[in-house]
């Protein structure tokens, strides 16, 4: 489930708790989580509802300014199915975010996060990436994901997938549009002499 940055920040700040969504089957349940930049998102519940049980409540909770902005907003979804009422709350913080802020990496750990980088492109069936993408990661932050992967000759949501390889070792981040390196990360570059 995607959730725009505005939305992860109310959920951050407690100001959100519900999200609602369009779909023929709901596409997440009741106590799973989703990593997000802001933390670990909990489902609490999903429920099938109708427009008229959506509430002004509902909205204000929603990060909606009312009733109505929320159903215009709904009624513009290109999916089919019905509407449902996804509460939710963050959980803590992911486990990526601590990884992404320690820039202050001993010797030891920057060598197990060359390891690691190197055991990512010696299993690659496509050659080394890793540096490839860090770099040009820190030569376009915010660059969307599509100009980044024509960059390197590369379809768009393999590359997104990569960098969610790099981003489960805290070095780069997401942003509203496209990527930067994290702090961590540009403490592994400076070691990398990249």
């Amino acid at each position: 489930m995607l959730f725009r940055r505005e939305v992860l920040e109310g959920i951050a700040g407690g100001r959100i708790d519900r999200v609602f969504r369009v779909w023929a089957v709901p596409r997440v349940k009741a106590g799973s989580t989703q990593r997000t930049w802001a933390g670990i998102v909990v489902i609490d519940s999903v429920t099938p509802v109708t427009p008229e049980e959506i509430t002004e409540d509902d909205a204000r909770h929603a990060g909606f300014t009312s009733r109505a902005a929320l159903l215009t907003a709904l009624s513009k979804s290109t999916k089919e199915g019905g509407y449902h009422r996804v509460m939710l709350h963050l959980g803590g913080p992911s486990p990526e975010a601590e990884l992404r802020e320690n820039a202050d990496l001993s010797d030891q750990e920057l060598a197990e996060v060359k390891a690691a980088l190197d055991a990512i492109d010696t299993r690659s069936h496509r050659g080394p990436w890793t540096r490839d993408v860090l770099h040009l990661i820190q030569e376009n932050p915010g660059l969307r994901a599509m100009d980044l992967a024509e960059h390197l000759g590369r379809d768009k949501l393999p590359f997104k997938a990569d960098v969610r390889r790099l981003k489960a070792l805290g070095l780069t981040e997401s942003l509203e549009t496209g990527y930067r390196l994290s702090p961590r990360g540009k403490a592994v570059m400076t070691y990398l002499h990249l």
